[in-house]
């Protein structure tokens, strides 16, 4: 069986930008890209889009907030959770989210999920998701949820896993890239270990040109809730700053965790 190194070994340059839509080519992505088969022990991925009523969902909100091929900052998180992406396949949007907020009606229960809970604050305050999402594409760093036993894991968690991982890692941020990236910044979604693999990775590939980091939403549900606001308000003013061309990197944009944080996008 081919290790996931061997099966991404030659990374191709993205396609050129066709007539699609940003929603066409995401959801052509999610819905065809080749699953890497994980050889380290202990570990599975966990794919909501093989399930019709995850493609329905995806489809319903990809069609509604990305027809059009408008340039995006992008937002990369580490790998979707169970109880998020990892059951509606929309990054950090729980199915409370996607009905109440994104107004899209689904057969999918669970319950709510802090960084979900986190982000869509943030997005009302930005404007509501009509605004954000017109600016802005979430994505991942490793597309789906890892799972171990019964708990959800990060990518970075197992360094065998990583490296097995890495390969496939690059060749899907180009694939996420050619969806319709602004190229001059991309804000990364945790200080720590994320943003530090992040960062070896686009000093050598070159995904964009700077790369700023900001505190994680679980990070900050769990440990600095009582300053909610100021994280908040920090999201929405490194956003609008990021498109606007005027985010240094002097700006203090984090506080970095003491603490490892416990669960992904």
């Amino acid at each position: 069986m081919p290790s996931i190194r061997d099966q991404y070994s030659e990374i191709a340059a993205p396609a050129p930008a066709t007539e699609a839509t940003a929603g066409t080519r995401i959801l052509d992505f999610l819905f065809t890209i080749d699953r890497p088969e994980i050889l380290t022990p202990g570990f599975s991925i966990m794919d909501p889009f093989q399930q019709p009523v995850v493609q329905q969902v995806a489809s319903a909100f990809y069609t509604r907030f990305y027809n059009d091929a408008t340039p995006r900052l992008f937002l990369v998180g580490i790998n979707p959770g169970r109880f998020g992406a990892g059951i509606t396949g929309i990054p950090f949007t729980d199915p409370w989210a996607l009905r109440e907020k994104c107004g899209i009606e689904s057969t999918l229960t669970g319950q709510r999920e802090l960084s979900s809970e986190f982000i869509y604050l943030m997005i009302d305050r930005y404007g509501g998701a009509e605004s954000f999402w017109r600016d802005c594409y979430v994505g991942a760093v490793f597309p789906f949820a890892l799972i171990k036993g019964e708990k959800n894991i990060n990518y970075y968690d197992d360094r065998a896993l990583q490296t097995e991982l890495t390969p496939f890692i690059v060749d899907s941020l180009h694939r996420q890239i050619a969806f319709g990236a602004r190229r001059d910044i991309g804000i990364v979604i945790g200080t720590g270990k994320n943003y530090a693999y992040l960062s070896r990775l686009n000093a050598e590939h070159r995904f964009f040109e700077r790369l700023i980091p900001i505190d994680h939403p679980r990070f900050i549900m769990q440990y600095r809730r009582k300053r909610l606001d100021e994280y908040l308000d920090r999201y929405v003013t490194t956003i609008h700053a990021a498109l606007n061309g005027g985010l240094h990197d002097s700006v203090s944009i984090s506080c970095r965790p003491a603490r490892p944080i416990s669960a992904t996008i």
